[in-house]
């Protein structure tokens, strides 16, 4: 299976790293980054956009997954899942969801068939819809 399907990559949030733009080695704009994100869980608690008003993922006693808090849904999550369903056609809630009650497995199948590019059998990025591998910028 491609890496970029693999359980580690898969954020607390629910964002699978490996279809992010981030971990391709590019900027939005399509510039190439110094270096590479290598995932929200691989660098432990600085996933940058849910720590900043979470205890849960970066405090003592983390949580694999926000649907295991208490606040699932939390505000914050709600707000970064309406920026991803609104700019990337694609649920951070959702996902969560998914593999609350389908499991890992079943979540890295769907991904990697919505995400595989059907020309060359790599990764299409999330954010901007391209496979990098057959239109680098």
């Amino acid at each position: 299976m491609n890496e970029s399907f693999d359980a580690n990559l898969v954020g607390q949030c629910g964002i699978n790293c490996g279809t992010c733009v981030a971990f391709f080695g590019y900027t939005m704009a399509g510039k190439k980054r110094m270096h590479p994100c290598m995932g929200c869980r691989t660098r432990k608690s600085l996933c940058a956009f849910i720590k900043k008003g979470c205890n849960r993922i970066a405090g003592k006693n983390p949580v694999e997954f926000c649907f295991e808090c208490s606040d699932f849904a939390c505000e914050n999550l709600v707000r970064i899942d309406t920026v991803y369903r609104t700019r990337f056609d694609m649920s951070l809630i959702e996902n969560l969801n998914y593999i609350k009650e389908k499991g890992m497995d079943a979540f890295l199948e769907a991904e990697k068939e919505k995400w595989t590019c059907p020309d060359c059998g790599e990764v299409i990025s999330v954010h901007t819809k391209r496979c990098y591998s057959c239109n680098p910028p």
